[in-house]
């Protein structure tokens, strides 16, 4: 059988059959992640070298550019579909979790690669890094719903706005584990620049790129029109070929391209608020993402069946259940441990910290840029840690979240 036309048709039949997901995983009250993932796993075993080698890690350069758009796609979806304009004050819920629970859960998680896993400190930082955000695009059972939606959750909204922020906060570190592994290479490191120009210079650019793009597309789309009629559009590939050109000229400029996406996204949703265009740009972006998301399940399922978790052992299986049990929960508790929240929506906001394909991201991200120790023990346990996310979130996140809202 031609292994390209064997490729198509799962292709289609994926895409196809996530028309229906959405509503078989609320009637089922399973996230439908689960599903893809165990479909791949079961193909990749029933015909086992018949498919492409699933692995990102042996496919480095497609699978960093693959999880790289669905990233900033859903990126894009996320912006649109939040209601709540920005201040401090009101934004106060994921903006706490940017800071201070994702800086809880690196620390933790850098201690305990380094001491427990017995990873060297870049390999350790590297994990910490890459663990510590959570995923916007596995973790739409928990987000808010699409634009002008009706009901309205705390919990959703600190959860989406974590999902869109963190993605771009947890680079700078990400760049820290690159530049204490080049290290022992020669290559000097200055904590001043890292923190100036990492840190600071860039997640602004992105902030500041995100904003007056976002805010030139608005006038482009919504005011622009009303003199010049001929320029009227309500094609929602817009979205998608917005956050193409914003990432690329974040990234172009050094800044943090899924800051900008975000961010821009956010600035076109709060543009002529009440129009129904919004609904159209974010529906389109939902079925692009869904569509990508679907073929990297798979292919994640594939990578189970072709032995990603080979180096499984014990002490990765007790860092990720800690990971996921104890160190994010309770970093999101101390870190709301005075809001005004009720406790079960402190608990929902700290416990679903879903990690998912922004994590194998900045894994074959770092690997190109510089040498690490102990690749195979950071893919094992990155993989093992989105694995049990997707099925302990996915379990529970549509029954959870229906509790919280009700």
């Amino acid at each position: 059988m031609d292994q390209y036309i064997l490729i198509l048709t799962m292709i289609g039949l994926a895409s196809f059959s996530i028309s229906w997901m959405p509503r078989i995983a609320a009637f089922t009250g399973i996230s439908y992640s689960i599903f893809y993932v165990f479909i791949g796993w079961l193909v990749y075993t029933i015909f086992p070298g018949a498919l492409p080698d699933p692995s990102p890690q042996h496919h480095s350069e497609v699978s960093l550019h693959l999880t790289e758009l669905v990233i900033i796609i859903s990126l894009m979806g996320a912006g649109i579909k939040i209601d709540r304009p920005f201040s401090l004050k009101k934004w106060c819920s994921p903006l706490k979790l940017v800071s201070i629970t994702m800086l809880l859960c690196i620390v933790a998680s850098v201690i305990m690669g380094y001491y427990f896993l017995g990873l060297g400190l870049a390999s350790a930082l590297l994990l910490g890094g890459a663990l510590a955000p959570t995923d916007p695009v596995l973790a739409s059972d928990v987000q808010v719903g699409p634009p002008n939606e009706t009901i309205k959750s705390e919990t959703r909204f600190a959860l989406t706005g974590e999902a869109g922020l963190n993605d771009g906060m947890a680079f700078p570190f990400i760049w820290l584990s690159i530049a204490v592994s080049q290290i022992s290479t020669g290559s000097n490191f200055s904590f001043i620049n890292w923190l100036s120009y990492d840190l600071i210079y860039k997640i602004s650019l992105g902030v500041l790129i995100g904003y007056f793009s976002g805010r030139f597309a608005g006038y482009l789309v919504f005011k622009l029109p009303r003199k010049h009629k001929f320029l009227y559009t309500r094609d929602g590939l817009l979205a998608i070929s917005l956050t193409l050109i914003v990432y690329g000229a974040a990234e172009m400029l050094h800044g943090y391209g899924f800051i900008a996406v975000f961010v821009c996204g956010i600035a076109v949703r709060h543009y002529e608020k009440g129009s129904s265009y919004h609904s159209e740009l974010h529906s389109f972006t939902d079925q692009v993402e869904r569509m990508l998301i679907c073929i990297l399940l798979v292919l994640f399922g594939g990578a189970l069946a072709n032995g990603i978790l080979n180096s499984l052992n014990w002490q990765i299986v007790f860092f990720v259940l800690i990971f996921v049990f104890l160190i994010r929960p309770i970093s999101g508790l101390i870190t709301f441990s005075t809001s005004l929240l009720s406790f079960r929506e402190k608990l929902g906001i700290s416990f679903f910290g879903i990690k998912g394909v922004g994590s194998v991201f900045y894994l074959l991200f770092a690997f190109r840029k510089a040498q690490f120790e102990y690749q195979q023990e950071l893919w094992t346990t990155i993989s093992f840690a989105i694995l049990i996310s997707i099925v302990l979130h996915g379990l529970t996140a549509t029954t959870v979240m229906k509790k919280l809202t009700s």
